[in-house]
């Protein structure tokens, strides 16, 4: 008889530890999955796809602001056509990150009805991220353009798509001086679909 029990007891227990696995297994699951959802609407919630920059200022759209985080002095040599300047560099290798009063009365001076979207130096470049950052903390919300300057100006061929390639010049999106400019409007490029899978 003590078998039999002891055999019954195992079986209970093994019973409870397996439904108990498969629910610990099953939370895990669907947290990794929650966390997976939500890593991907903060990721199109926050970058700026440079392609559909381009195509909406092919366009001649101006439904946002793009700014320019570098140094102002990089920002004259040339720019991206149509951004502004708002340094978080005092010259090109000396941060101005201490200006929090300065960028954000910048930033609260633009026109609350367009989206803006910031730049830096580089795709790996953490500058947009820190202004984000600070701005966020005082409930101005900006995007991100998924590149930088550098991508933009000498890797254009690396992010638009290859039958733009001779459609389109780099050149034509870019600036020179201390005023924003414009990009050169090419209505020969298809614009994107409307809505959340759009370019």
């Amino acid at each position: 008889m003590r078998n039999v029990n002891a055999i019954i007891l195992a079986l209970v227990f093994g019973i409870i530890g397996g439904l108990i696995s498969t629910l610990i297994v099953s939370e895990i699951q669907e947290n990794e999955n929650e966390l997976i959802e939500n890593f991907y609407l903060t990721e199109n919630a926050v970058h700026v796809s440079p392609h559909s920059l381009r195509v909406k200022m092919s366009q001649g759209i101006k439904d946002f602001i793009l700014v320019d985080l570098r140094s102002e002095e990089e920002y004259n040599e040339e720019h991206i056509a149509g951004a502004v300047n708002i340094p978080a560099y005092k010259s090109k290798d000396k941060s101005a990150y201490d200006e929090v009063e300065r960028i954000v009365n910048s930033f609260e001076e633009l026109p609350e009805d367009k989206e803006i979207i910031v730049y830096c130096y580089s795709l790996p470049c953490m500058t947009g991220r820190k202004i984000g950052k600070m701005l966020a903390e005082n409930e101005i919300y900006v995007k991100h353009l998924g590149i930088g300057w550098n991508e933009w100006r000498y890797f254009w061929n690396l992010w638009n798509h290859e039958y733009e390639w001779n459609l389109t010049n780099v050149m034509d999106y870019v600036a020179i001086g201390n005023k924003p400019g414009n990009p050169k409007i090419n209505l020969t490029i298809e614009s994107c679909s409307v809505g959340s899978f759009g370019c």
